[in-house]
């Protein structure tokens, strides 16, 4: 009988997490998760799978990337064969807010995790999940060997990560694949992403349940991909004999305003009467292009991706109107239930 392996995740119930697992379980791996204590559910984008037939292969354990003892008794427990490092605090605004702890999930995070491999003595491979954002305002098309010019603690964090990476591939021999991945969207994106906030927005708009979109900066542009795809890019890189680093990205660049003019055209709404420039969504400082240039990812791994850009927008208006509608149809029911009482 073949073996699969054995493969932890951290970032588990994140978007990038949830389709990770949903594609090694297709592949046969026997599949953990970190999960991070929280006082609410927020296992959403995870219940199916653990209602799953896949379920006697799926599970998490809970622990913290702040908390070094939780991640060395998960790694004794499941000794993996590979390790997807995707766990942090992955919101780029925020970061400015909360600059210490976001350093400490990013950086250190990172740190404590790799330390925790080398003390127990294991040799998983590792991927290590990097960002665009590390590029900040170095020009244009950007890949594997552009400078690297941070414009938030975020970036400066997955910066510091990054490069631990590559010094613990160096100095201790561990297999450590660095995925530097442009942004990748999809309707699992959270709520608090401009792509998201969004499409939300539209979907709420046409449903006339709210009337203004409040963004930053309309003019900056990203190179925005669909994230299934891009979880298929992490596990290539795994596949491979050497670790290496890649530049993961469609190659197109869009602006939030395109974006807004996609998602609500597609909806029939003029978005110029509906959207607002708000100063308190403006970054202290902004990145203003990013395009990724991922020609050795095609070389090397044969991927490319597929999914258009306006495609990606309309799977994500869509999806923001099914699930909109149905909340609008569930709260009419329970308002029309509670006047009948």
């Amino acid at each position: 009988m073949i073996v699969k392996p054995t493969v932890l995740i951290t970032g588990l119930t994140g978007q990038d997490g949830s389709y990770l697992a949903e594609l090694l379980l297709e592949k046969g791996y026997r599949v953990y998760g970190l999960l991070r204590r929280a006082s609410t559910f927020n296992t959403g984008r995870i219940d199916h799978l653990i209602r799953s037939n896949s379920s006697d292969r799926f599970d998490f354990i809970r622990g913290d990337l702040t908390d070094a003892s939780s991640l060395g008794r998960i790694l004794r427990m499941i000794r993996p064969d590979e390790i997807f490092h995707l766990g942090a605090q992955s919101h780029v605004m925020v970061s400015f807010e909360i600059p210490e702890y976001s350093a400490d999930t990013i950086a250190l995070g990172t740190i404590r995790l790799l330390e925790s491999v080398r003390e127990l003595d294991i040799r998983p491979k590792i991927y290590n999940a990097c960002s665009s954002e590390m590029f900040g305002s170095t020009p244009p098309p950007q890949n594997e060997d552009s400078p690297m010019v941070p414009r938030s603690p975020y970036a400066a964090a997955k910066l510091c990560s990054y490069q631990i990476c590559r010094v613990y591939r160096e100095a201790y021999g561990m297999w450590i694949a660095n995925g530097i991945l442009f942004n990748h969207e999809s309707p699992r994106r959270g709520e608090t992403f401009v792509t998201r906030k969004i499409t939300q927005a539209a979907a709420r708009i046409k449903l006339k349940v709210q009337e203004k979109l409040y963004l930053g900066n309309l003019n900056a542009r990203r190179d925005w991909g669909y994230a299934p795809e891009y979880v298929r890019a992490m596990w290539l890189m795994l596949q491979q004999t050497e670790p290496d680093d890649y530049v993961i990205a469609t190659g197109e660049s869009h602006t939030v305003q395109e974006l807004v003019e996609r998602a609500f055209s597609y909806l029939g709404l003029d978005w110029r009467r509906h959207v607002v420039s708000d100063p308190r969504y403006l970054r202290p400082l902004e990145v203003e292009k990013l395009q990724g240039n991922a020609s050795k990812a095609r070389a090397k791994l044969g991927w490319c991706p597929q999914t258009t850009f306006g495609e990606l927008v309309r799977l994500m208006v869509e999806a923001d109107l099914r699930r909109e509608t149905i909340l609008l149809e569930g709260t009419a029911k329970h308002n029309c239930a509670g006047a009948m009482v």
